[in-house]
């Protein structure tokens, strides 16, 4: 039976475990929206992951959505990028990153020139954001008109290209928590008409496209993608009406691209495994059957949980996501099933190196 620290071929990437360190938004870019010395350390500290997803990064200017996010777009980013790699590599660590483009989730004072957020919708989310005016409502979208998505997909083959110059060892395109490509895949979300809006098969065409031109552009075994059929993430949308045939269907059309990996959140991010409110039950088994790829788990998992899920075949790799921000050692605590530090959740978003670079790792 495999097990959670075996190793693993994952595409193109050689992993020493199968601990996977999940996105997580720390909100502590510097300026001109760049990685900072202290990311540099923070990244390393935790470089005995199997692999690491660094946080969401924008994909251009109009895909931020919160304040000090960084992105991966300019030639000031890849280089501080590259001092983040060089850093995990030199520990014998793997890290690809997360392109992000947040959609709705935004508000006009993060934006070039004032611009609105875009979607696939002009319905305003009720989710909150982070501004320099502190916690405020996000504001109301336009809706993408169908000739400005071959820009947009060229916008993430742009990202993914500069995180090949930044020297990640491949990327996961963000197709979850109710993000731009999740609210075209959502009927409860997008109200368009044409190729692009409607049926299970149009509302996935862009994130399927997304996807594919990133595969290509550097190539599928350096390329995975995210989903997150159940979640609301903290209210900002409704699931789906059918979540089981629509995320059936993208894991279907993802299937022949021979990505390195889908990553699937189960239930609320951060949240229930199983929410009360939902419809119906939701099968990941089923929809693990659908991918011949690595399947990559998250969502609440603690070490006995995980290794049962590796050793059983129910997943290849799991994320842990904030048990990874108290404990940079987290592998060698899992390993040794020793105690996990405290998290400070007051320390999550922004600030300094308290909270983020000054949790101990065992002596």
């Amino acid at each position: 039976m495999p097990s959670l620290f075996d190793p693993l071929q994952l595409g193109d990437i050689k992993l020493e475990n199968r601990i996977v360190m999940a996105p997580l938004t720390r909100n502590r870019a510097v300026e001109g929206n760049k990685p900072g010395p202290m990311t540099v350390e923070y990244y390393r500290q935790r470089a005995t992951a199997g692999l690491i997803i660094a946080e969401a990064s924008q994909i251009s200017p109009m895909a931020q959505g919160y304040l000090d996010t960084p992105g991966i777009y300019s030639p000031e980013q890849v280089a501080a990028w590259r001092q983040v790699t060089d850093a995990v590599h030199a520990e014998g660590g793997r890290i690809i990153i997360q392109l992000w483009h947040v959609g709705r989730v935004s508000h006009v004072s993060l934006l070039p020139d004032g611009a609105s957020p875009v979607s696939s919708t002009d319905r305003q989310s009720n989710a909150m954001t982070f501004t320099r005016d502190g916690f405020v409502p996000v504001s109301k979208p336009r809706a993408l008109r169908d000739d400005e998505l071959p820009g947009l997909i060229g916008d993430y083959v742009h990202a993914a290209r500069c995180a090949m110059e930044a020297g990640f060892d491949g990327v996961e395109v963000h197709s979850a928590n109710t993000y731009l490509l999740e609210q075209f895949l959502r009927d409860s979300i997008n109200d368009r008409t044409g190729p692009y809006g409607g049926s299970i098969a149009n509302r996935a065409r862009l994130a399927v496209e997304v996807v594919q031109a990133v595969a290509e552009a550097i190539g599928p075994g350096r390329t995975g993608a995210r989903l997150s059929p159940m979640t609301t993430f903290g209210n900002t949308a409704e699931r789906d009406s059918q979540p089981q045939a629509l995320y059936g269907h993208v894991v279907e059309r993802l299937a022949p691209l021979k990505l390195a990996f889908v990553h699937v959140i189960e239930g609320e991010t951060g949240g229930d495994r199983a929410p009360a409110d939902a419809a119906a039950p939701f099968d990941y088994d089923a929809l693990r059957a659908r991918f011949p790829g690595a399947w990559m788990v998250n969502n609440g998992y603690t070490r006995d949980t995980a290794m049962a899920a590796v050793a059983s075949g129910k997943a290849d790799l799991v994320a842990f996501g904030r048990p990874f921000i108290s404990n940079p050692d987290l592998v060698r605590r899992l390993r040794e099933n020793a105690p996990l530090n405290e998290l400070r959740a007051d320390k999550l978003y922004g600030g300094g190196a308290e909270g983020y670079i000054d949790y101990p790792a065992l002596s």
